[in-house]
């Protein structure tokens, strides 16, 4: 087993919250790996663990978290209401299975996984999870995937911004406008697939950063995500890479390389654009 590092920083949530600012994403985890993975996690300096109904490994993570090595207090567990589920009774009745296959009295932060402008629903959901947190049940509240225009239509129907935005985002896709408007707004901008889900690190400026500060290509772009403020969620399955990608706290970039790495975008994603559903 690695050594362990240092828990990334924490970053203040409009709400009054501390989130830390690098966690491990869930997406694609079987469910049968999920526990090990989120003890290891752990083990390593791990604080912040992102998952959503729809990763299907709910259960799994909230075992790891239950009885971690480290008190509950101490972690922060996201997890996201699916777009089947949009809707006011729909996403109470989403949060409650949620909240029985993880184990947990209340949740760190709870998300709206899509707008899914096409249904018309996402308001309705952002209601109930609004009713949430006035009950306690959730400290946090916020979106995924949602474009400023979502946002802005939710605080003038509701009233409440949510306080974090998780949105794709990575070198080829630095979402600048996106963070710029959260920013204006008390929003935490937190990415996912933020190595472009590894495609983005076959890029030859990347090598060359890695050799300059003897780090990995992989460490370079997490640490880029670090330095524009975002929150971050990459993957890994091994103890290996858990801790490669959380020891990025140590080293900085300097203006040539963050102007390097803003020639890499191209505006691709690896997603869908949220609009189009």
């Amino acid at each position: 087993m690695p050594q362990p590092v240092a828990p990334a920083p924490t970053l203040s949530l409009d709400d009054g919250a501390m989130i830390p600012q690098l966690g491990l994403g869930l997406y694609k985890v079987p469910a049968g790996d999920a526990e090990a993975l989120c003890r290891a996690a752990i083990d390593l300096g791990y604080r912040h663990l992102d998952t959503a109904a729809f990763y299907a490994n709910e259960a799994e993570v909230g075992r790891a978290v239950r009885t971690a090595s480290v008190p509950r207090a101490e972690l922060f567990v996201t997890s996201k209401v699916w777009k089947d589920d949009n809707g006011f009774d729909t996403t109470l009745r989403a949060f409650d299975a949620s909240m029985a296959r993880f184990g947990f009295e209340t949740l760190d932060l709870y998300l709206i996984h899509w707008p899914v402008p096409s249904t018309d629903r996402y308001v309705d959901t952002w209601r109930a999870l609004v009713r949430l947190q006035e009950e306690g049940r959730v400290r946090s509240i916020g979106v995924a995937n949602f474009h400023p225009h979502h946002i802005e239509r939710l605080i003038a129907e509701t009233g409440v911004a949510p306080v974090v935005n998780q949105v794709e985002l990575h070198p080829w896709l630095p979402q600048a406008a996106v963070r710029e408007f959260d920013a204006a707004r008390g929003i935490r901008t937190e990415a996912w697939s933020p190595l472009a889900r590894g495609r983005v690190l076959g890029t030859p400026l990347l090598d060359d950063l890695a050799d300059k500060h003897g780090r990995t290509p992989a460490q370079v772009v997490l640490r880029w995500h670090v330095e524009l403020g975002n929150i971050v969620i990459p993957k890994a399955s091994t103890p290996e890479r858990l801790r490669e990608n959380l020891d990025v706290f140590d080293f900085a970039l300097d203006d040539a390389d963050l102007a390097a790495l803003a020639t890499l975008e191209t505006g691709e994603r690896t997603g869908r654009d949220p609009d189009l559903d």
